[in-house]
Parts: structure tokens; C-alpha cells; sequence
């Protein structure tokens, strides 16, 4: 298997009990790290000179709906309730396995661009088999890690998950694929029966897959306490905003490992309500993050982290001030953190806190090289703020299990164009069947 070693960079591996930010060398071996450490000596591995670049964790996206990526930008001034009723309201059942492909495709291609690494790709417009194997092949041909959420339109709240189609993608499709895992993008306890929750639940448990779920209606309905009473909140389920959850509610569920993914940028801008972070650290927990909806926001993680932590921030600071009567001296939040939200917990979230999310010896070798030579992040006195101010332009390596996916500063992708010429058409054909949307073709 090839050898690469990566060296002389600065590395932050987010290691509990290493420094923040280290001079190393980084040994990979076929697809894992096989050494992080100081002038390490590998005769018989491509030596690749980092010097003036920081090497961080592939960034997790924990919450993605790729399948929009062809409308992208076209809800960017639609509300939460525009939303629901342009896009799954008028749109979804005029999606094409073809145009699922090609928006998984150009999506996770977009996101490696990015520095994201590995996709939790929430991709409820299941319509068919054919439309599930069209978006599995998507992620696949574009060589991201991915969890495929499988989701359907809304349903029936009396009606379960369809688990035909989880075992025949276990069987199948997803198994053929190395880099792609299974999960389930259920309705959850707010938007189900308690007997069709439960069930849900009880299927994702049996099978061992994380369970996700979007919350963001307010007051639990009556499913919540039905999962809670079959004990069946565990760390491989998956809340997705959890904005209106009481307290009481968030430390039972944060008791029970259960994982959060904000998504702060849309849950700002659509109405989601105030995100659940602040929450989440006062209980010891802290969330993972995703950018949700390429058709309202961009797919960047970092600008998440950054727009997470100045939002917490700032409520901290205010609610500061109110108490004391004075600024606080301190931050109340750390960029340490808030990276860690763009990696450590995203893996957690998305099942995978084994393999990646760090940078260790026996982890997959999923790592990002940011070029810290650039005019906007030099010099880079902190090198952890330098990650979280980097932009697309900064980002000049992506590797994945062992395989570049991008190198300096280009994708490493085959027929981009053509990606883009198939994602247009598909886009004006969709915008088509939106009647007198803001955004769309009269």
C-alpha cells in the first residue's frame, strides 16, 4: 500500500492531552495514519512539504441535504414556511433519480472542495429504489466519506420508516461502497405517531444504524416520552436543530448520549429559532454542525463554526452584561471549540468518532492541509483561529482514506464541467415546476 509522509506543518490534531496546535510530521499508510510525531523517518514514502500550511481533521458536515445542491441559492430570502411549502411543497415529486445523482455528485464534490471530508448526507427525497441508488452513486463516484441518511418525503405520522429499502441499501448498494455507511433519516417522535416513532427506533437500534431526526416544532409531542419510555435514546441518535426543547428534555437526552447537530447560519436566517448551542454547553454536552440547505446558505463548515461561535458568544456577552452590569473579561467560547464542533463532534454524530474526527495513529487518514502562506491569514499567530478564518481559497489539500481529493488547491475531479452543465439543466428544470416562487421561472 502507498506511503505519504506530510511534513512540516503545523498540526492540530484535536488529541485530548496534545497542545493545541504542533510541529509534526504525519506518516500515512494505505488508508490510516501511521505516525504523528517530530522528524519522523520514512525511506520508502512520497514526502510531501507542508511547510507554512496547518493540517487539521477532515471537517464533518453532520447535516446535509445534498440533494438540493442544484437549487442552490434560490430560498436564500424564503422563510422557514416558504420553505416547506416551495420546495417540499411543490417541488420534491418532480425529482429524477438523475437528478439526485447529479446533485449528490456535485454536492459532495463542493463540500471536499470545502475541506469537508465526511457528509452526513440527510437525503429525505427518497421517491424509489432507482432514486436511492442514483444518490448513493453520486456520493460514491465523487469519493467523499459519507453517512447516506436514507429519508422519504413526508409521510402519514402513522406510517414507519420503510425498512425494505434499509435492508435491500444494506445488502447492496451501500455495502459495495468502502467510504459510505448507512443511517436512518426518520420523521421522529414530532413528526410521527408514538407507535410509528418507537418502531422507528426499535428498527435503527436492531440494526445497529444512527437514527436522525429533525426537531425544531416546539413542545415534544406525545412520541418523545413513548422512545423515552422504550429506552431507546442512545448515542447513535441524531437530533437535528433541537430548537424548542425544554431543559428538562435536553438533560435526559444528553444523559442518554444522544448527539445535536445545529446548523446555525439557516436556523438564523429561516426561523428556526435560537440555536441550541448555549444549551448544550451548560449541560457539558456541545453540538456537531452542518450548513443544512445549499438552496438558502453556502455548503462552507467553517463559515458554521464561525457564525456558531459569534452567535453564542454574543448572547453570552449580553446576558453578561445584564447580570453584572459590566462586559465580561473572558470569552465565553473558545476557537478550540468551536472546531472541535466542526470535527470531533461531528463524528460522534455521525457514528464514526472511531475513524474520524482526529488526527491519531490507527484513525482513517481523512486530513486537510489550509495554507497559511495566504494575505488574508498571515501571519498566523494562532494557528486554530487561522482554520476558522480560512476560506475556500485557503484550503489546498484534501485527502481522504489515504487518497488525495484535492491538491493545490484544485479538485481532483474528472469532467467538471460537464458536472456543472448536467447540475444547470437539471436546476431550470426543477425551478420549472416551482409556480410563482420568488426565484423561479414565471
Amino acid at each position: 500500500m502507498s506511503r505519504v509522509l506530510l511534513r512540516g506543518a503545523q498540526v492540530i490534531t484535536m488529541t485530548p492531552g496534545r497542545p493545541d496546535a504542533e510541529h509534526a510530521d504525519i506518516l500515512v499508510d494505505g488508508d490510516r495514519i501511521a505516525a504523528v510525531d517530530e522528524n519522523i523517518e520514512a525511506p520508502d514514502a512520497e514526502v510531501v512539504d507542508f511547510s507554512g500550511r496547518i493540517v487539521i481533521p477532515g471537517l464533518v458536515n453532520a447535516h446535509l441535504h445534498t440533494w438540493q445542491t442544484a437549487l442552490r441559492s434560490v430560498g436564500a430570502d424564503w422563510t422557514l414556511m416558504q420553505y416547506l411549502t416551495h420546495l417540499h411543497g411543490e417541488c420534491v415529486g418532480h425529482y429524477t433519480p438523475s437528478d439526485m445523482r447529479i446533485s449528490n455528485l456535485a454536492g459532495a464534490l463542493n463540500q471536499l472542495n470545502c475541506g469537508t471530508t465526511t457528509l452526513g448526507d440527510w437525503c429525505h427525497n427518497v421517491l424509489s429504489p432507482d432514486h436511492a441508488d442514483a444518490a448513493v452513486e453520486g456520493l460514491a463516484h465523487a469519493g467523499i466519506r459519507a453517512v447516506f441518511l436514507h429519508g422519504t418525503p413526508y409521510r402519514s405520522p402513522d406510517i414507519p420508516h420503510p425498512l425494505t429499502e434499509i435492508d435491500r441499501l444494506l445488502d447492496g448498494p451501500v455495502r459495495d461502497h468502502a467510504l459510505l455507511t448507512l443511517g436512518m433519516a426518520v420523521q421522529g417522535p414530532q413528526y410521527s405517531s408514538p407507535e410509528a416513532a418507537v418502531a422507528d427506533f426499535q428498527a435503527g437500534a436492531e440494526r445497529g444504524l444512527v437514527v436522525s431526526m429533525h426537531q425544531s416544532g416546539g413542545e415534544p409531542a406525545p412520541g418523545w416520552e413513548a422512545v423515552r419510555a422504550a429506552g431507546l435514546f442512545n448515542p447513535l441518535t441524531n437530533i437535528v436543530h433541537g430548537v424548542g426543547l425544554p431543559d428538562d428534555w435536553l438533560k435526559t437526552l444528553v444523559e442518554a448520549g444522544v448527539t445535536f447537530t445545529s446548523t446555525p447560519e439557516n436556523e438564523l436566517g429561516q426561523g428556526h429559532g435560537t440555536p441550541v448551542t448555549g444549551s448544550l454547553l451548560h449541560l457539558g454536552a456541545a453540538p456537531s454542525l452542518g450548513t443544512d440547505i445549499d438552496t438558502a446558505v453556502p455548503g462552507k463548515l467553517l463559515t458554521a463554526a464561525r457564525i456558531a461561535l459569534a452567535h453564542q458568544r454574543s448572547l453570552d456577552h449580553a446576558r453578561h452584561l445584564q447580570t453584572t452590569g459590566m462586559h465580561a473579561n473572558t470569552p465565553s467560547v473558545t476557537a478550540k471549540q468551536a472546531l472541535a464542533w466542526a470535527t470531533v463532534e461531528g463524528a460522534k454524530a455521525l457514528g464514526l468518532a472511531d475513524q474520524v474526527g482526529r488526527i491519531e495513529v490507527g484513525m482513517q487518514a481523512d486530513l486537510v492541509a489550509v495554507d497559511a502562506r495566504a494575505l488574508n491569514l498571515w501571519p498566523a499567530h494562532d494557528p486554530v483561529a487561522t482554520v476558522l478564518h480560512a476560506d475556500i481559497a485557503n484550503i489546498e489539500a484534501v485527502m481522504v482514506a489515504g487518497t488525495w481529493r484535492k491538491r493545490d488547491h484544485a479538485l481532483l475531479a474528472s469532467r467538471l464541467d460537464e458536472v456543472k452543465d448536467q447540475l444547470r439543466e437539471s436546476g431550470e428544470r426543477l425551478l420549472r415546476t416551482m409556480h410563482g416562487t420568488a426565484g423561479s421561472p414565471a
